[in-house]
């Protein structure tokens, strides 16, 4: 891959790790959990192939109609993947 077919921008849209889940007979938690540590490999991957700008789209407005508990989790993930 040349350098100028890397793109600048890259973005997305992180949906369907509580399904992922569930379709592995697993809690939805399980799922982002797991889009956490893939989201991870993302970041280095484009640090490494010089992407400028990663936008990760992760909670929309619908997501506050989820179970408090599930909405509590997806937060604490949050401040947990940005601390680390």
């Amino acid at each position: 891959m040349t350098k100028s077919s890397i793109p600048k921008h890259v973005a997305i849209i992180m949906d369907g790790n509580g399904r992922w889940a569930q379709a592995r007979n697993k809690k939805r938690t399980f799922g982002h959990k797991a889009g956490v540590e893939k989201t991870r490999e993302v970041i280095e991957v484009c640090a490494e192939k010089g992407v400028e700008s990663l936008t990760l789209f992760a909670f929309s407005s619908e997501n506050w109609a989820r179970p408090e508990e599930e909405v509590s989790y997806l937060m604490e993930l949050f401040v947990m993947a940005l601390k680390r």
